[in-house]
């Protein structure tokens, strides 16, 4: 063994004797132990326990009439069986082809075309098979030899000595003959000979001819024949050709300085054990010596590379109803394809079964033991393929609980599930609880969550679900040694749910009309719409439902009572029900007392008042500026008429003077109290008899002059004795001037100490 053995230890009962160990027959307790510590063990060992091929049938060229032998070699637990496919469909034993006694097939006298229409070309695998599974090999892609006719033979030539001759018989580079730097001695009768191990085939004959010495008349340098696009494998030798022409003869440019290619004859690249490294774009430039005139020819190269594996799948065990993930990473050029296969079948994805990353991972979800097999990644491009497999176990412990019995879920809501179970049927002593599995119906397996249920406890009510969902569910018991295998699955929907609320607002139109707008509810269902409603608020009774449809988001309540309050109200409904409501308020009677205190705008009105007070203005100016010069021109002309009045009169009138404490301290006062003395005593304390004044000067004060302050007395009888004096002063016109002065306090009355008049006028 490459291995080391380890000590264990295996209740198995032994008879012994000198020298000699023997077991007992086993009976069914002890052989169950033996066979779990023999899976154990070849768990530590690899593959040896499991299925896995040491040698696989590889591509060949077979030769027509020639036996053929494809290999098969696989290690693995006995009894192991074998058997091969072509082209997918199964190979019986005949006497043209059957199986070895080591697995290979033999094929006795290889045909590319047999009577009856078939070939033995094709694609084989092989297939083994144990108690754990089945695995199948790489296909080995079988092609019968052949050699067809020359597709291009070889022509005459006549090149000038010096020249470069070519001759070409089949279409690939390495079948090119180049002779350059030509020679006399080069003419002869050139033919192929193509061999392999088909046939042996030659061709036509073919006459070169060297003329002539080598010329000096000039030539530009020109490419004969450039590299051709190739498509080759890794570990393939690529030859790109390139021959040139002229006079002088054209040199090429400096070589590619990688390890692996070098120049062949004058221009010709090979490129030995190519790797994927090598594919690109490939120049061949022919230079003008001494100058820097060229010509250019490319070629395209690409290097494929078969399917290998960056990471194999690792064999797994794992209890019943947990995951299984398996990852398989390959490289290649072109990038591979990967396929999965289960016990050699194409693996069928499923809700528990999924692949990922481009099908590098396969994961197998609430795994149970009908998972168990043998799971192999097959890699493949267009350069070859390749496989690699690993087992899947799927640990089950005597003992455990069965399953939960009749799980059944009710929909409480459109958001809650009660669910509920019975024990399962035996082995229920062990139990510690309960877990349950729930899922959208809809959704993958690995969306799946749990809840922890105490064993005592046989349902449980899932909250927080969603409205109007299909959930599935089902139960496992488990005990310290692991879980029973999973309940039945039951599947419910949670109720429908009601719309939300919508949101609403209200906005005064007029006095007797208001607009509800609102935005719909995103969760509405199907045969949808709201429903309005309003009423004044000491009402009981709405008016409505008014029913609108769901695409309606405003709606106007007209003929309103200007003084009340009303209540609006908005839900909206579907097929489960009515939604909660909106509720505002309005008044109308805020926007009547509004509208009162701030009456509409009249513009046409207002226009044409504006016009009528605009005019109402400048007429009033003019008025009071007119008035203002009529009062002027009377002052100064009524003072005039005054003086020449005292002059003819002051002969005949002579009236007792007034003594000063009776005088009105609110009388007419000329260019101010300052000067009063001074007046006085110019006018010698003549005074006229106010009767005659006012018979002479009838004309009543104009109304500006009230309106600025001055004051005009009465007519004598109407006032009191004491005060009706006048004095006049006999200062020049160009001295007037009219001033209005507010006095600090009022001046008492000689007599009563009463104040006296409130306006004094200065003059």
């Amino acid at each position: 063994l490459s291995q080391p053995w380890r000590a264990v230890s295996v209740d198995v009962p032994l008879e012994t004797e000198p020298g000699i160990l023997r077991a007992k027959p086993l009976d069914a307790k002890h052989a169950q132990r033996l066979l779990v510590f023999l899976e154990c063990f070849h768990h530590d060992f690899g593959h040896s326990s499991e299925l896995a091929f040491v040698v696989e049938p590889s591509d060949d060229i077979a030769v027509q009439e020639q036996p053929l032998i494809l290999y098969c070699q696989v290690e693995g637990i006995q009894p192991i069986t074998i058997t091969w496919r072509k082209n997918g469909a199964m190979i019986v034993d005949s006497e043209n082809a059957f199986m070895l006694a080591n697995g290979s097939l033999y094929v006795s006298r290889f045909q590319r075309v047999r009577g009856d229409g078939s070939s033995d070309e094709g694609e084989y695998d092989c297939m083994a098979q144990n108690h754990y599974g089945l695995v199948v090999s790489r296909k080995a892609k079988i092609q019968a030899a052949t050699m067809s006719d020359f597709h291009i033979h070889p022509q005459n030539a006549v090149v000038e000595e010096g020249g470069v001759a070519r001759f070409q018989y089949t279409l690939l580079p390495k079948g090119v003959l180049q002779i350059t730097g030509l020679r006399a001695e080069d003419s002869g009768i050139f033919h192929c000979v193509a061999t392999n191990i088909a046939n042996v085939k030659f061709s036509r004959e073919a006459r070169l001819t060297v003329s002539g010495s080598h010329s000096t008349v000039y030539k530009d340098p020109m490419i004969l024949v450039g590299p051709e696009n190739l498509t080759l494998t890794v570990h393939q030798t690529a030859v790109l050709e390139c021959i040139a022409t002229g006079n002088p003869r054209p040199t090429h440019g400096r070589p590619i300085g990688v390890e692996g290619i070098q120049v062949l004859g004058t221009g010709n690249l090979m490129i030995s054990d190519l790797s994927v490294q090598h594919s690109g774009i490939y120049v061949c430039a022919a230079n003008k010596p001494g100058t820097r005139v060229r010509r250019t020819a490319q070629g395209r190269l690409v290097v494929q590379a078969p399917a290998e594996f960056v990471q194999h799948p690792q064999s797994i065990s794992r209890p019943v109803g947990t995951t299984a993930i398996f990852t398989c990473v390959a490289q290649g050029e072109p990038p591979p394809q990967i396929t999965w296969l289960r016990n050699g079948q194409i693996l069928e994805t499923s809700d528990h079964i999924k692949l990922k990353n481009n099908n590098s991972t396969l994961s197998i979800y609430g795994i149970n033991q009908a998972d168990e097999a043998i799971y192999q990644c097959i890699a493949e491009n267009s350069a070859g393929s390749t496989q690699a497999s690993a087992r899947l176990t799927v640990l089950w412990a005597e003992g455990l609980p069965g399953p939960p019995q009749s799980v059944r879920a009710e929909t409480v809501s459109a958001t809650t599930i009660q669910v509920s179970w019975e024990e399962p049927l035996q082995n229920t002593k062990e139990i510690i609880g309960y877990v349950l599995h729930i899922r959208k119906a809809a959704d993958p397996v690995e969306m799946e969550y749990q809840e922890a249920v105490s064993k005592s406890t046989f349902q449980q009510l899932v909250t927080d679900l969603e409205p109007s969902t299909s959930y599935s569910f089902y139960i496992k018991a488990y005990t310290s040694r692991g879980a029973s295998k999973a309940s039945e699955v039951t599947v419910v929907s949670t109720l429908g749910e009601v719309p939300a609320m919508p949101s609403l607002f209200i906005k005064v139109i007029n006095s007797t009309a208001v607009q509800a707008t609102w935005e719909p509810s995103i969760k509405l269902g199907q045969h949808e719409g709201f429903k309005l409603y309003y009423r004044k608020v000491h009402l009981s009774q709405y008016t409505g439902p008014v029913l609108l449809a769901s695409n309606v988001t405003a709606y106007n309540i007209t003929h309103l009572d200007a003084s009340m309050v009303y209540e609006v109200k908005l839900l909206a409904y579907n097929q489960h029900g009515d939604g909660n409501s909106t509720v505002r308020f309005v008044s109308l009677r805020e926007t009547v007392e509004r509208t009162v205190l701030n009456p509409p705008c009249d513009c046409m009105k207002d226009e044409q008042n504006n016009k009528t007070s605009a005019t109402g203005i400048i007429i009033g100016i003019h008025i009071g500026v007119t008035c203002i010069i009529f009062c002027v021109l009377f002052l100064m002309f009524g003072y005039r008429g005054r003086l020449l009045m005292c002059k003819n009169v002051q002969e005949q009138l002579s009236t007792p003077q007034i003594p000063r404490s009776q005088r009105s301290a609110a009388g007419i006062i000329l260019n101010g109290a300052a000067r009063r003395d001074r007046d006085e005593r110019d006018l010698n304390g003549k005074q006229l008899d106010m009767n005659e004044l006012e018979r002479l000067f009838p004309a009543s004060p104009c109304p500006e002059q009230q309106d600025k302050g001055i004051t005009v007395r009465p007519p004598a009888h109407s006032l009191p004795a004491t005060h009706d004096d006048t004095q006049i002063s006999t200062l020049p016109m160009d001295e007037f001037s009219i001033v209005e002065e507010q006095p600090d306090s009022p001046p008492k009355s000689p007599h009563n100490g009463s104040p006296a008049a409130s306006t004094q006028t200065l003059l």
